[in-house]
């Protein structure tokens, strides 16, 4: 087990303690009716050291721009917080809700929170009711705000890293943020006003007119 834990990344570390931790949460007086939750231990091994239970920040952020319609977002966080924003295109399901909210065990679905017990203890509610298609968006919201509505980007990039900033700029801004420019590794960021997407979370325009039919 230890030679397991050494060879795992930061982020997938952070990753299995919010697993466990949800679990833990979930076993305690979570969602669930009582009803016991099993996982098997090497898949739990598996999906922690391969991240197949995450979804980056940044694919979501292309999920979306692209207008991709074959998932479904869900933002567990309570009422005041979704309300003040949402990443576009989620629906708002308060964790307690989750087991009477209509789902597909065929659909792909992401989970986030503000940090990641919530996640977490949703992810395991699903898996345990037999969704195989159940994912954790990294870092849930504060990843969002960091690395899609106020990244950081250097005043004078190297040639090499320009293109991908650009694209941190593009994304950005297409999202209603500010990029943070001129900021040294150990300055606090600053925060800019979270935007308002009131027409974006139901349709994101992808900028790529209209979508040619099947098969022409």
């Amino acid at each position: 087990m230890r030679s397991l834990l050494a060879k795992l990344t930061l982020n997938q570390r952070l990753g299995g303690a919010a697993i466990v931790l949800g679990l833990l949460a979930l076993a305690a007086g979570g969602p669930g009716n009582g009803q016991r939750v099993t996982i098997d231990p090497q898949e739990l091994a598996l999906i922690v050291e391969k991240e197949l239970d995450h979804v980056s920040v940044e694919e979501l952020a292309d999920w979306i721009i692209q207008g991709r319609m074959d998932y479904r977002l869900l933002d567990l966080r309570d009422g005041k917080e979704f309300a003040e924003y949402a990443i576009p295109s989620s629906e708002h399901v308060p964790l307690a809700a989750l087991e009477s909210y209509p789902l597909l065990r065929n659909e792909k679905i992401v989970l986030y929170s503000g940090g990641g017990i919530h996640s977490a203890q949703a992810w395991f509610l699903l898996k345990a009711r037999g969704y195989k298609g159940v994912y954790m968006l990294t870092g849930g919201m504060e990843e969002w705000k960091d690395r899609i509505l106020f990244p950081r980007i250097p005043e004078n990039p190297s040639n090499d890293r320009q293109a991908s900033f650009e694209k941190m700029k593009y994304v950005s801004q297409f999202f209603g943020g500010s990029p943070q420019s001129g900021i040294g590794e150990a300055a606090a960021p600053v925060r800019r006003p979270i935007p308002k997407l009131e027409t974006k979370s139901q349709q994101i325009p992808t900028g790529k007119g209209k979508k040619k039919k099947e098969g022409c």
